[in-house]
This record gives C-alpha cells, sequence and structure tokens, in this order.
C-alpha cells in the first residue's frame, strides 16, 4: 500500500517508527524523528475534531499513538491562548512540532538553588525542535491570540506513564 493510500496519522506513525528504529539513540534519533515528523505538520485530515479540543483549566493531551513495544508515543498537545506548562524536564527524548498556533519556549539551567533562563524561542507552524536530557528543563506556553496544537514524539510510553514528564522545578527564577 502506498503512502497516498494511507491516513495520515498511520503514515505519519509508520514513518515515525522507521525513524525511531533506523537512527542510533542520542542526537541523530532526534534529527531523523524531526525529519520525519515535519511533512506533515499542517496537515487538517492529520487530527479528528476531538483530538483538537482543548481545555478552558489547563492544556490538554490527546495520545495519538504509542509503539506496541512502547518505543516512541506521538500525543497531540492543546493550548487555550496564554496556557502553560510548570518548569520541566523530560524522561526521555522529545521532538515537538507545531501543527497551528504558536509555542513560547522559556528553557533554563540549574544554578546552586535556582533556575536562570537560558534562552527563549518562539515557534510557529511547520517549526519543529528536539530535546535531549538531560538540559532540557524548560517551559512551554501558547503565546498566540488562537488555540494552538503541538505534536510530541517521546521516547517513553505515555499511556503507562500518563506524561513524560520526569520532574518539575518550583525554583525561584533569576533573568
Amino acid at each position: 500500500m502506498t503512502t497516498a493510500l494511507v491516513a495520515p496519522l498511520t503514515a505519519l506513525t509508520d514513518d515515525l517508527d522507521a525513524a525511531v528504529r533506523g537512527a542510533h539513540p542520542g542526537p541523530a534519533r532526534v534529527a531523523a524523528v524531526g525529519h520525519a515528523l515535519a511533512p506533515y505538520l499542517g496537515d487538517p485530515r492529520l487530527l479528528r475534531p476531538d483530538q483538537c479540543v482543548g481545555d478552558p483549566e489547563h492544556y490538554t493531551q490527546h495520545v495519538l499513538h504509542v509503539a506496541p513495544d512502547g518505543a516512541f508515543s506521538l500525543v497531540a498537545l492543546v493550548w487555550l491562548p496564554g496556557q502553560t506548562t510548570p518548569i520541566h524536564d523530560h524522561l526521555s527524548w522529545c521532538v515537538v512540532g507545531v501543527h497551528t498556533g504558536e509555542e513560547h519556549e522559556t528553557r533554563y539551567r540549574v544554578e546552586d538553588d535556582h533556575l536562570v533562563v537560558d534562552g527563549t524561542d518562539v515557534a510557529g507552524p511547520g517549526s519543529v525542535a528536539g530535546l535531549l536530557p538531560p538540559g532540557d528543563i524548560h517551559r512551554v506556553t501558547n503565546s498566540a491570540a488562537v488555540t494552538t496544537i503541538s505534536l510530541h514524539v517521546y521516547g517513553v510510553d505515555v499511556s503507562r506513564l500518563g506524561s513524560s514528564i520526569r520532574r518539575r522545578y518550583d525554583l525561584p527564577v533569576e533573568c
């Protein structure tokens, strides 16, 4: 069966599976997964309407696919305007692609008993970024005036763990 005859989500998960299994762990895998994810971002056929629904209280995670052996998970995060994550890091590598809207990321590093801002980025539709622990402490905010949807590929089974977050940081922040 050719990709043109397969639903976009099935084609994406097949491409992600090939990228995860075909690349060495570390930066090569993150790059391969980002390369596989990028062509699908913005495709209006990728998500069902119920997978685009947010929650007024907090950003919403919709699990789209988990590899049968737990090698990776694909989730859609839906962010209403102004919604944000806690400052956190991850259990595994992660690749994020902005499907619609805009995300503002603030990166941090730990110094003694506080956090220091280590950089910021604003990512729009089609943007892809990778995170590789350790050193992936960040906060993400929907900085757009519209709903933002981002696709996240994690190297863990989020259906079993519930989240990819390893730790939340409640330390004071210095700029």
